[in-house]
């Protein structure tokens, strides 16, 4: 990892033997698919393409916590759920908000399969991976990757 300034780069005084510490932003994401085998994806609000549902982590939230959160926040999922991890991405460097983050994702299965656009989307969809497989766009070509993992594992 290059250094970068950031608002996770904790430096420690030169007298110490310790490295730098980064801090990561942490964002869950949630593939859900129907029984057609098509994957939920949500534009969040202000954006123009397609991405799971999902978002960061808060500071005291356990993971389910954070996923019912975030699910309920984007595609008003309310209910009980199970949840698996699927895939972590490589950390990266945002430098729109000036911050590292690790996205984890997660195959989330839902005790009930009605949804909306929640509060931070503005648009929600069932979709088949494959056709955002060849997207332009790096976001969309994940999800495809996302669902290919969650088929594997």
């Amino acid at each position: 990892m290059t250094l970068q300034r950031s608002l996770g780069h904790i430096s420690h005084d030169n007298s110490s033997n310790r490295r730098t510490d980064y801090l990561y932003r942490i964002s869950l994401k949630g593939l859900i698919k129907n029984s057609a085998g098509e994957v939920l994806v949500v534009k969040e609000a202000g954006r123009d393409w397609w991405d799971l549902p999902g978002g960061g982590m808060d500071h005291g939230e356990d993971i389910k916590l954070a996923l019912a959160r975030e699910m309920k926040e984007e595609v008003n999922m309310e209910g009980n759920f199970t949840y698996q991890i699927i895939a972590v991405d490589e950390p990266m460097y945002l430098e729109k908000h000036d911050f590292w983050q690790l996205r984890l994702i997660f195959e989330i299965i839902p005790e009930n399969m009605i949804f909306s656009a929640g509060d931070d989307s503005d648009e929600i969809s069932f979709m088949k991976s494959e056709l955002l497989g060849s997207s332009e766009r790096e976001t969309e070509r994940r999800v495809r990757r996302y669902d290919l993992a969650s088929q594997n594992k």
